[in-house]
């Protein structure tokens, strides 16, 4: 049997390749299983993750041939599992960046807006044709990807199907870098093991805290700021950061070269 989901840890980076570039990488049941067994590997193993996709498309989205054949109530129980799977990335343990290359579309664009970090190459393009499929967004687009660049773009991607480009997505805040065609996983390798210096309770506060706080109110959520300010102050590596920066033995901040 092919391997749907590969997965490789290289240093304390796992890297998860969605494979089935003959059907540009479309999600089935099988293949959100096979990426849930490899986000959960990747958090026992890794510092940070950085999922990708074989080939030359990210993911064109929901294999459109197996969902049309499933009963309402198995329909549903899909669109839960996705949620649930795609929650453990956005709300894991470790930090998880997103190399995106060609159709980045439907189930695709929703399972990169559960990434922390998504790069995009020249080649990327992004899509949300439900209106002209009958259907409507499943795995947490209708939550996330309205978040990243507002319901009102959202709605018009899928009331119209336009595709965007991504200096255009970039623009919108759907994606943080833009690079030449075929850099994008390269780039978002060496961005995850940036994010994986981090002191691991800092990532746990900044992966953890930040969408919990963004959905409460704002004294709420500043009092939630300050709990995890004051925890993350008071561990090992917070104290032996702070004292290196002190003492002159780490580099300051620099103007950006990009």
């Amino acid at each position: 049997m092919d391997q749907l989901v590969t997965y490789e840890l290289r240093d304390e980076i796992a890297l998860i390749g969605l494979n089935r570039p003959a059907k540009r990488n479309a999600v089935s049941d099988r293949v959100v299983e096979a990426l849930n067994l490899a986000i959960e590997r990747a958090q026992l193993e890794a510092k940070a993750a950085v999922i990708h996709g074989e080939g030359t498309h990210f993911c064109a989205g929901l294999d459109l041939a197996e969902h049309s054949e499933k009963p309402l109530i198995a329909a549903v129980q899909g669109s839960r599992r996705w949620h649930r799977i795609f929650d453990g990335i956005e709300r894991g343990g470790i930090p998880f960046v997103v190399a995106l290359q060609g159709a980045v579309v439907g189930g695709g664009f929703e399972l990169a807006a559960a990434a922390h970090v998504r790069v995009a190459d020249e080649t990327a393009f992004f899509g949300l044709p439900e209106g002209t499929r009958g259907i409507f967004v499943g795995g947490g687009g209708s939550v996330r990807i309205a978040r990243l660049i507002g319901t009102q773009r959202m709605g018009d991607m899928m009331l119209t199907g336009r595709t965007v480009s991504p200096v255009q997505m970039e623009q919108w805040g759907g994606v943080s870098y833009v690079v030449p065609a075929g850099q994008a996983l390269e780039r978002a390798i060496t961005l995850a093991k940036a994010t994986a210096q981090n002191a691991p309770m800092s990532n746990y506060a900044i992966i953890n805290a930040l969408p919990r706080i963004r959905d409460m109110s704002s004294e709420d959520g500043l009092f939630v700021e300050s709990l995890m300010s004051a925890l993350t102050s008071v561990t090992p590596e917070a104290t032996e950061r702070l004292r290196a920066f002190l003492e002159k033995r780490t580099a300051k901040l620099a103007a950006p070269t990009e």
